[in-house]
């Protein structure tokens, strides 16, 4: 049985995350009427925009880090640790598409969880094994 703390349902999540974030850009250039290549041209949209690459900058830092916590520390950990991640991500894409200067908090979250992941696999592969 699959726990949503578990570092295979928190990569389904992410993922699924990741493709809302894509899913809203697409939805922002239609709306907003911005032709692709174009990322600029409306502020909603270049919010939407950047809250997509953002998190997809962060996706790759935050992966390797969960897997490498679950199998060295523990894959709760790295579940809960997860689910942490996704929550700060879509507080900071609610907060950024509503006002660039709120998007901190949630920010902060998914990045101090993605450095608690890290560091934990660093401290289970170094001092664990």
């Amino acid at each position: 049985m699959i726990s949503l703390f578990n570092a295979s349902a928190i990569t389904l999540l992410s993922t699924l995350l990741v493709w809302f974030t894509s899913f809203n850009v697409s939805r922002a250039r239609y709306k907003y009427k911005i032709q692709a290549p174009a990322v600029t041209g409306n502020k909603v949209f270049e919010r939407i925009y950047r809250v997509q690459m953002n998190t997809l900058e962060n996706f790759v830092i935050f992966i390797p880090s969960l897997w490498l916590y679950a199998i060295y520390m523990s894959d709760t950990g790295a579940g809960v640790g997860g689910l942490l991640w996704i929550i700060g991500r879509i507080w900071y894409a609610d907060s950024y598409e509503k006002d660039a200067k709120k998007r901190g908090p949630g920010f902060l979250i998914s990045m101090l969880t993605t450095m608690g992941l890290w560091l934990g696999a660093v401290y289970g592969m170094v001092l664990c094994h």
